[in-house]
Parts: structure tokens; sequence; C-alpha cells
């Protein structure tokens, strides 16, 4: 059984090397996150070490995925920390390890983020992905809209420009 919980900096700390794993196994299946390569272990570390600095400063939260006692998944809830945006939250870093796909765990990650945000009294969230990617169906099935995509914006795993989709769902 899987289950979806929150974790705090202290927890997700416990946790570091499981999120690395994750994070490497998910860009070694050519996932677009950010990195371009999987073997980079430090900047990998690094990003996670600045996510749990953001989750202690209460501007982010993890929701993680558990089976068997092992991460599986990912979801960050990134708040907006200008003025302006308190009403906002961004998604990012859905990722799910490449044998867990295909199972609704980033739906229910999804549904989860909404959920919580709506509890922070977020009325807007928005994200990007990889124009083409499966997450788009997901994202569209769960109620976001596109908003349009920028071409050339993030480099692949095999080093191409791809372009990115900005979504955003109203709450």
């Amino acid at each position: 059984m899987t289950t979806i919980t929150l974790l705090s900096a202290a927890e997700a700390a416990t946790h570091n090397a499981a999120l690395g794993d994750l994070l490497q196994a998910c860009v070694s299946e050519g996932a677009s996150v950010g990195f371009t390569d999987a073997s980079d272990r430090e900047a990998i570390q690094h990003f996670w070490q600045a996510k749990l600095a953001d989750i202690s400063a209460e501007t982010a939260l993890l929701l993680v995925a558990i089976h068997q006692q092992q991460i599986i998944a990912t979801l960050i809830l990134g708040f907006s920390v200008m003025p302006n945006g308190h009403h906002r939250a961004e998604i990012s870093k859905l990722l799910v390890h490449p044998r867990y796909r295909r199972q609704g765990i980033a739906r229910q990650l999804m549904q989860q983020a909404e959920a919580l945000a709506q509890r922070h009294g977020k009325t807007l969230l928005v994200l990007d992905t990889r124009s083409g990617d499966a997450a788009s169906t997901l994202y569209l099935s769960l109620g976001w809209q596109r908003v349009g995509e920028i071409p050339a914006y993030a480099c692949s795993t095999a080093g191409v420009l791809d372009a990115t989709t900005i979504m955003y769902k109203q709450l």
C-alpha cells in the first residue's frame, strides 16, 4: 500500500539520500526536472539541501509517497514570498520513480497538494512542464488550464532544447 504524507524539514533530512536516489532515477529516465546529468550526485544533493531550507523557512511543503517504507514519489508545493503573490503557490518536482509510474500516484500527490494549498489560503496554483510530456494529460484531467508554451526553454538529458508549457489552476 502506498501512503501520501507531508514531511517536515527534519523528517526530510533523514531521507536525504532516498530523495537524491529518486531524483537521480527520474533524471536517468529523461525527466525534465532541472538536471541534465543523472550522475551529478553533488548537484542533486545540493538541490535537496536548498529545498530543505525552504521547508524549514515554511516557504515550501514536501509531499512524498511511501511504499514499503521507501519514498517512491515527491511533490513540492512552493509558496510565493512576494507580498503580491501570497495567494498563489507553485507545483514542482512531481517525481514518481520509474518503477511506480502509471499507478495513480502522481494524481494522488496533485490532489493532496491542491487540498494543502487551499488549507494554506492559496487560490491559484501554477506549474510548468515539458511540452508533450505525459504529465500534461494528467494536469489537464485535473482541471488545469494551459496558458501557453515557451520554445527552447530547457535543455534535456539528451542535449536537446525542449519547449515548456505553462499551466494554472484556480482553487
